[in-house]
Order: structure tokens, then sequence, then C-alpha cells
């Protein structure tokens, strides 16, 4: 099949191209590499720098037919989201209204988005499911439910299916090493914490030691990003094949606090990794844990890399180089 992967140098578009790639599927990556890594982009993938704004960039895109669509192309920070809303308007839901403008214009009928637990807010309880109050707490998670929502509309007025795919913490490198690009900006704790044992940062900060948790510190459910690509694979499988739109969370329903991936991680790097510790940060819960049963049931889709160890250390075997 021909797909189109936007943000498809990106830390999460690379490793779905990857998988692609080696499906034989023949891919067309557009990114503006205003946050992706030129070094992810794969000679066997066309690619298209621009972006998805652009109306020019999407007429270009669009004189090829394609089967799917998957959507990467967004802004991610939530912090930041609360200070710059309008960047997010923008690059969130105007990018991707002009993304199914384009696609009904074109007759693609398929898109599968990346979409966040954001959507959900503080959890009223546990684990999260896709049942759950759908109360956003920053502005990019309110994006995400926006799309959501008219991706629902989309659906009936132009009859495009999709696949609402709600992450929850994405982390790893894929196991053979064929990513080559760290993020080159993150403010999520893996890469960070990697950032630090490797050297670009001096320390990073543990935000709250006061939660009514085992060791103080936020758990959070850790799910590989290799696995987040085989989801996507049998998302537009399911799609594809039956015609019928998705929304599904997608985590290993495990959780670990903040004191325990950086023990992980010291353990893996054999050294001390430097931190300070800073009080909590508004909108974070205590806790976050996924059901992923849905999609256990309807895409047959199981975690195989999210064992945290698996995780870190694929993440070091590539900051280590540049340590």
């Amino acid at each position: 099949m021909r797909l189109l992967v936007t943000g498809g140098a990106g830390y999460i578009g690379s490793h779905i191209v990857l998988e692609l790639l080696k499906l034989n599927h023949e891919v067309v990556v557009v990114d503006s590499l205003a946050a992706g890594n030129e070094k992810n982009l794969f000679k066997e993938a066309s690619f298209i720098k621009g972006e998805i704004q652009d109306n020019k960039v999407l007429k270009e895109v669009f004189q090829q037919k394609f089967d799917a669509v998957f959507h990467f192309a967004a802004w991610k920070a939530a912090g930041e989201s609360m200070l710059y809303p309008e960047k997010y308007s923008i690059n969130n839901i105007n990018g991707t209204m002009k993304l199914l403008v384009a696609m009904s214009e074109h007759d693609c009928k398929n898109i599968i988005f990346s979409s966040s637990a954001a959507v959900y807010g503080t959890p009223k309880y546990l684990p999260l499911d896709e049942n759950h109050p759908l109360e956003p707490e920053n502005y990019y998670g309110f994006t995400k439910l926006m799309i959501e929502e008219n991706l629902k509309w989309y659906e009936k007025l132009k009859g495009i299916h999709y696949a609402c795919l709600r992450y929850f913490n994405a982390a790893g490198y894929d196991p053979e090493g064929k990513i080559q690009g760290i993020e080159k900006t993150t403010a999520n704790l893996m890469p960070i914490v990697m950032e630090t044992a490797s050297g670009i940062r001096k320390e990073f900060q543990i935000f709250g030691t006061d939660y009514p948790t085992s060791d103080g510190t936020c758990i959070r459910d850790y799910i590989h990003v290799s696995d987040l690509a085989n989801a996507h694979i049998l998302s537009m499988d399911y799609l594809i094949g039956n015609k019928k739109s998705l929304i599904v969370n997608l985590g290993s329903e495990k959780g670990y606090s903040v004191r325990e991936m950086v023990d992980i991680s010291e353990r893996i790097v054999g050294k001390r990794i430097p931190y300070s510790i800073t009080g909590r940060r508004q909108g974070d819960p205590p806790e976050l844990l996924a059901s992923s049963d849905k999609a256990h049931h309807i895409l047959n889709w199981r975690p195989k890399y999210s064992d945290p160890e698996l995780i870190i250390q694929s993440m070091w075997n590539l900051y280590s180089k540049i340590s």
C-alpha cells in the first residue's frame, strides 16, 4: 500500500515509518523538520519537507493517491501549550483540519491519529479506560480532544474512517538500533534522564516527592515506542478491513514511579544521574495507569518491549553514543 506519514521524522513517526518499510509498504514522509530529526529519514521512503498547514505542500503531497494517513505532525509539550495556546491551535487543530480537507478532496478514507491520554485529565478512577470522562487539564490535551471530535464529524460527513490511539508515556527506541536521531526538544521524563546521563544536561528535576505513592513520586504507565508502532499497523489493518473507526488506549497496564525509573536508569548506565527535587507541577496526578483491554480484544495487540529495563536499555544504546 501507499501510505503517508506526517511528522515522519519525529520520535514516534520515524518508528512507524521503520515498521511500515519492513512490511514493504510504499511510504511518503512529510515533515517540516522543526521538531523532527533528519537522521530519522530513511532512503527507502520518499520525503517532502514542509508544513501541513501549507496548501502548496499539501497539493504536492496529494498528487499521489494514499490508502491511509498516519498523522503525527503536532506540538506535544503540555506545559508549553498553557503558555502559547495559539501555537498549538495553529499546528495541531488547524493543521489537522487542512489535512482532513485534503484527504476528503483526494478520496483518502483512512487516518490513524496520534492522540493522547491527556484527553482524560485527572483520573476519576484507575485504570483509565476509554469510557472515562474527557476533561483535559492542559491545552495540548484539549487540542487532541478537539481533533478527535472533528474526526467523528468527518466520518459522518465525508466517510473518513479513523483510529484515535490514546498513548500513555511513550519511551524507548527500536531494539535493532536503526533509529539514530534523538528528540530535538522533549519535556518527558525518560529522554531528559538520558540527556542527563549522556552529559547533554547537567541535571534533571523530580517534580514532587510528597505524592500519596509508595515513594512519594508520581507513577506512570510507560509503553515502548516499538509496541506503539505495532499498534498503529494493526489499527490500519482494522480500518481497511472493517471500514469502521476505532478509539483505544495504548499502555503497558503497569505503573512505575519516577524514582523507580531513575534507579533502573542508574543501574543500566552504571553511574549516578544528577537530579534535584522541586515542587509539584500543576496538573500532575499522583498516578496514571492504562486499561488496554479494548486494544487487546479488538486488535489482538500486546506489548512485547515495555518492560522498564528493555525501554531504558534501548534508550541508552543510542544516548551512550553521544556521551
